[in-house]
């Protein structure tokens, strides 16, 4: 009987986590410390539930990570140009017996980053080093930009995965077949833009910058069941919402509404840093904070503890990685265990 390699979900017990040291100064600015900071808090708590690997840009980054990491955690040097292995590390696909990688294609969010090179192949590196075989797919694809239910569904922004800045020469025919059988889906369902405060360049606003990745506002939890952003009537995003929680509705997915975003102010302009970027690791959920309306943050951590009984909701304050367009699920990059399919 013919076995299909597909990407487990992400709850689905994992091998280890796999999370990128910040190198890229140019970017990080004055923030770089606190946002290695903030990245060590977060591969420490994932160190309590399951194996880490911390992967550092040279052998000085490497010892200074060392330094503020639990003993417990591996630290490889690897080349490479920015941090946020979500988008450009191994997407692992399994058949229940055997895993393979899936390489897909990264050019910098739409070439935002002329020093890319490394980080382009660094996914293939990372899967190497695990033993994994690696299959390349020629279609641009960041792993923030979607979301998988385990059971063959895929949920994909279109405004992002076919901005003209990615996959221009291709249709979205062939990149749909290409992703499908890449990561063996059943079939995938396409929205229309993400978050505006991600998607419109809006100078007042915007910190972000992938054009609407959906681990922003939305996530599966279950097999045909997601967690979505709901906002209010009068924010930019509550009608792309609407439309997207609609669709979704009509495709069969139940879609249950998450009424927080939490955010604060930086030199006068608003930064986003969503409670949805939050990532499940073996028995937990990690999940950024911003510390900025501390009710507001103990209501949402509460809601997801509702939500998830099972697992230990852990909220990491976070400022500098949010400045920098991410947080806790864009710094991560699962390794699913051999047998995947067991939640954990």
């Amino acid at each position: 009987m013919t076995r299909t390699f597909r990407m487990p979900a992400e709850w689905a017990r994992h091998e280890r986590t796999l999370i990128g040291w910040p190198c890229r100064a140019s970017s990080w600015g004055h923030t770089l410390e606190q946002g290695r900071a903030e990245f060590a808090a977060v591969a420490n708590a994932i160190a309590q539930f399951e194996p880490v690997t911390m992967v550092c840009a040279d052998a000085g980054q490497a010892v200074a990570a060392r330094r503020v990491l639990s003993a417990n955690i591996s630290v490889v040097v690897r080349p490479m140009d920015g941090s946020w292995l979500r988008d450009n590390g191994p997407l692992i696909v399994s058949d229940g017996r055997t895993r393979r990688a899936r390489h897909f294609r990264f050019n910098a969010w739409g070439e935002r980053h002329a020093n890319r090179d490394r980080d382009a192949r660094l996914g293939r590196t990372l899967a190497e080093d695990l033993g994994i075989p690696v299959d390349d797919v020629d279609v641009v694809l960041e792993g923030g930009a979607v979301t998988v239910d385990g059971s063959g569904l895929m949920v994909a922004p279109e405004g992002c995965v076919m901005h003209p800045s990615r996959n221009w020469y291709l249709s979205r025919e062939i990149v749909e077949a290409r992703i499908i059988e890449a990561l063996g889906l059943t079939g995938i369902i396409w929205l229309g833009q993400g978050l505006a405060e991600d998607s419109v360049r809006d100078p007042d606003r915007i910190y972000y910058g992938t054009d609407g990745h959906a681990d922003l506002f939305l996530c599966f939890i279950g097999a045909g069941r997601a967690l979505m952003l709901k906002t209010d009537d009068g924010d930019p995003n509550a009608p792309h919402l609407a439309a997207s929680k609609a669709l979704l509705q009509r495709e069969g997915v139940e879609v249950l509404d998450f009424p927080y975003m939490s955010g604060f102010e930086d030199v006068g302009r608003w930064i986003i840093a969503p409670y949805m970027n939050f990532y499940f690791c073996n028995g937990a959920a990690i999940v950024p904070v911003a510390g900025a309306e501390p009710d507001k943050d103990q209501e949402a951590v509460s809601y997801l503890a509702r939500l998830f009984p099972d697992r230990q909701i852990i909220p990491i304050v976070m400022r500098a990685a949010p400045r920098q367009g991410g947080a806790i699920h864009c710094m991560t990059q699962q390794v699913p265990a051999m047998t995947a399919s067991s939640t954990q």
